[in-house]
């Protein structure tokens, strides 16, 4: 196991190092992550890093076919298994978060029978990866994910705590032998705050950016996939039905908290990460965002109420990040910056919209348009942008964008498949700094002209040239 990890984490360095965060081992830091120090690059032709004879994507996206269907004996958690995710549907209107957290566990277990033998190395990958001096003594993981779990609200920790149960049976404790213990199902839902992984990027396009005049949102899920990909056999679609507060998340199978989601009033949120500068970690007394951004979906109608709540509660959480969060109406960035941050005066939380002003030297073009990759862009705010790979993606968005006129779903789906994916690194140098790159997991399009969300499932074989958009059904 210990050489598996090994391997992957050479693989996760070139991951994140081409998402925009470093991997272990390198030299400048980026909170619990490394960057590698910049340096002169070779560059490549652009024609050269497009892919030849590119896919002209319709507005449409493909409709998988079932492959299977799982209930637990009480109806509260249902799976359907399609071509390249999991349908989950749980019924809040008609149980209690314990009973949702049981069903939902042993659902999983019938529906994908290898889930622990799949998962569990994913959980020690990302540890080790956060915790590189680690051997075998995981208090330190323990307490920083336990400390978290109480400052969950009471209905989700109870939800958590139920489905962590009923996976683990009676196993407890940290150990690598392919079976999901108490502890490795509750940690493997505090990844975004107690290990961190996600890198991410999202562009909003409405008004005479777009040919129906309607907002289109699209977002970038740049995860750890795991040494084989393991997380890319475990996506999924999430509906949860609980009246006027249901929405659907799309993430991956066992995960309680929320990546990315829509709520039934169409608020699409999502989450991506952003660097501090160093500044120390701390998770004592501190909030997990992204179970404040299921409570927000949960509680809110508008992206502003949802933005705003998020800002408001922002130097509560461990790291500072980005939220797209857009409706039919508006698009926002919410820039959270923890205290310790807020504190050093070298960063703020701001709600950001296309009106806000940028950083000085930091140029966007395109009206009726909003971007977001992982530093903070606000003016004055602290500037990420020294990352080599936040400006290139921000800067190729920026002329991508201004090649059209007025986009379809069917042109965005062009636009962000144009690059070669398996341009990586040689020798630990960039080639081309890709914006759909080795780490994306997903690509999500939300389209506020038909309420249809569409979603591609990067496959086991990882992120290739040949993407395929699934229609994964509307979210009111």
């Amino acid at each position: 196991m210990k050489n598996r990890v090994k391997q992957w984490l050479t693989a996760a360095a070139l991951c994140l190092a081409a998402a925009g965060l470093g991997g272990c081992g390198e030299k400048a830091t980026y909170d619990g992550f490394t960057i590698p120090v910049q340096a002169a690059s070779s560059l490549t032709a652009v024609s050269d890093t497009y892919v030849e004879n590119p896919k002209v994507y319709e507005d449409a996206g493909s409709k998988d076919q079932e492959l299977g269907s799982y209930a637990s004996k009480n109806g509260a958690c249902k799976i359907r298994k399609m071509e390249h995710y999991y349908d989950v549907t749980l019924d809040y209107e008609n149980f209690s978060p314990k009973e949702i957290g049981k069903a939902y566990a042993g659902t999983v277990m019938e529906a994908f029978p290898g889930f622990h033998e799949i998962i569990e190395p994913y959980v020690y990958e990302n540890i080790y990866c956060a915790f590189p001096a680690l051997v075998d003594d995981f208090e330190p993981v323990w307490n920083r994910v336990s400390a978290l779990l109480e400052t969950v609200q009471e209905d989700y920790r109870e939800e958590l705590v139920a489905y962590a149960e009923e996976l683990s049976g009676d196993t407890r404790g940290f150990a690598e032998d392919g079976k999901i213990s108490y502890e490795e199902a509750i940690t493997f839902n505090f990844i975004p705050e107690a290990l961190r992984g996600t890198a991410c990027s999202a562009l909003s396009l409405w008004g005479e950016k777009t040919v129906t005049g309607d907002r289109i949102t699209m977002r970038l899920l740049d995860w750890n996939l795991g040494s084989e990909n393991q997380m890319c056999t475990a996506h999924a679609v999430i509906h949860v039905k609980k009246g006027e507060r249901s929405f659907t998340g799309i993430s991956f199978l066992g995960f309680e908290n929320l990546i990315s989601a829509i709520n039934n009033d169409g608020v699409f949120a999502a989450i991506l990460d952003v660097g501090s500068s160093g500044e120390a970690y701390s998770s004592n007394g501190r909030r997990c965002y992204t179970y404040d951004l299921r409570h927000a979906l949960e509680e809110y109608k508008t992206a502003k109420e949802v933005g705003d709540f998020m800002i408001a509660n922002s130097a509560k959480y461990t790291w500072s990040h980005n939220l797209i969060i857009t409706d039919a109406d508006h698009s926002y960035c919410a820039e959270d910056a923890v205290l310790q941050l807020q504190e050093s005066g070298k960063g703020h939380s701001v709600l950001r919209d296309e009106k806000t002003p940028l950083l000085k030297n930091l140029k966007w073009d395109n009206p009726d348009s909003l971007c977001v990759v992982n530093s903070f862009t606000t003016e004055g705010n602290q500037d990420g942008f020294w990352i080599n790979n936040n400006a290139v993606r921000f800067q190729k968005y920026n002329e991508w964008v201004a090649e059209k006129e007025k986009f379809t779903v069917g042109d965005l789906k062009t636009m962000i498949t144009r690059e070669k994916v398996n341009q990586g690194k040689v020798k630990g140098e960039a080639k081309v700094e890709n914006v759909r790159n080795q780490g994306t997991s997903q690509i999500i399009i939300v389209d506020y002209h038909t309420d249809i969300v569409q979603v591609s499932f990067t496959s086991i074989d990882g992120p290739s040239d040949d993407v395929i958009f699934t229609d994964v059904g509307s979210y009111k």
